[in-house]
């Protein structure tokens, strides 16, 4: 369960904001003096959301703190229930497989430990590829196609297989890092990529600048047959997301959070949550998927348990009436 460190803001001069928080009432008691946020693999919206998130929280709260890179929201449920990270994002997908003991990283170990901290954002799951290949939907995927499902472990590599499966597609699975996967296909190493990520997509956003490219959509059967069979909601990927997109796309979608290793003070995740939540443009300033990160969308989690601190804030702030057995170590 190793990672790469990639990003580490020490900030060792207290700033305006973080002078704020430390001459406030705000109970210090037991806050790691460094922190870190496991992600994804670079290219895709986990590492740029995550590691933006990470370094805003560092800077406000006078912290070091940064993104890790990872293998995405399974090893991030497992980095977080055993404090190796103290934070990470999951989606509710891998989230209950993790608890449920059949995260394929610890298979039998249920990763109770990792608790609920705020919403992020929809992943929607999409297909690209070249323009060139003369595949623009689901039923033009040649039989035998290389498909690219991101990192082993991820929420693309865990349900967009079974999803192809399910409509009926012949592929050979392939795994790695998201912009390494879309310099596969550019090569023709591959024939399709399949992206379940908050859009857009940093990858296929650098495509689409290099060469033509198709973002191919469900269409309605399909989407209600991935629908029936997969935990898994209606979803549009807007026209303006990306440049290659004439009109909406028709997709479907699973909801992502952050979370924390339960045994954090509460009073540092209220903070960190509070840091987040608190100004939606400036989480937007980090990554447009942020535009869902609204503490309206706490309703969102119906799978892990809440993290204490992070309870209290949405209760506070959002009007959230969370129950006490949904709280780690509540009654």
């Amino acid at each position: 369960m190793t990672f790469t460190k990639l990003t580490a803001l020490a900030m060792t001069t207290a700033l305006t904001a973080s002078v704020a928080y430390a001459d406030g009432h705000i109970d210090r008691t037991g806050w790691p003096e460094s922190f870190t946020v496991g992600t994804a693999s670079q290219g895709g919206t986990y590492f740029a959301y995550g590691s933006g998130w990470a370094n805003l929280v560092a800077e406000e709260l006078g912290l070091s703190g940064g993104g890790e890179v990872t293998g995405g929201p399974m090893q991030n449920m497992a980095l977080v229930h055993t404090g190796e990270a103290q934070f990470g994002m999951t989606t509710m997908g891998p989230a209950a497989e993790s608890l449920q003991g059949t995260n394929p990283i610890a298979p039998g170990l249920q990763m109770t430990n990792a608790c609920a901290m705020f919403p992020m954002y929809q992943t929607p799951f999409s297909v690209t590829a070249l323009a060139s290949s003369g595949i623009s939907s689901i039923s033009d995927i040649p039989a035998g196609a290389r498909i690219g499902f991101g990192p082993a472990g991820s929420t693309s590599d865990t349900y967009f297989p079974r999803m192809m499966e399910e409509l009926g597609v012949e592929f050979e699975r392939r795994n790695g890092g998201w912009s390494d996967l879309g310099g596969q296909l550019q090569d023709g190493l591959l024939d399709v990529i399949a992206f379940a990520a908050g859009v857009p997509v940093p990858a296929v956003s650098q495509l689409e600048v290099q060469t033509d490219v198709n973002i191919i959509e469900f269409t309605e059967e399909e989407q209600a047959a991935i629908m029936e069979a997969f935990p898994v909601s209606e979803f549009m990927i807007a026209a303006d997301t990306y440049t290659t997109l004439e009109a909406d796309a028709r997709s479907v979608s699973m909801w992502n959070f952050a979370i924390a290793n339960c045994e954090l003070p509460d009073s540092f995740v209220y903070s960190v949550v509070d840091v987040v939540m608190s100004d939606n443009e400036r989480m937007m300033n980090i990554h447009r998927a942020a535009r869902s990160t609204l503490p309206e969308n706490w309703d969102k989690n119906s799978v892990m348990m809440w993290h204490p601190g992070a309870a209290q804030w949405f209760t506070e702030n959002a009007g959230a009436e969370i129950p006490a057995d949904m709280i780690h170590g509540g009654m």
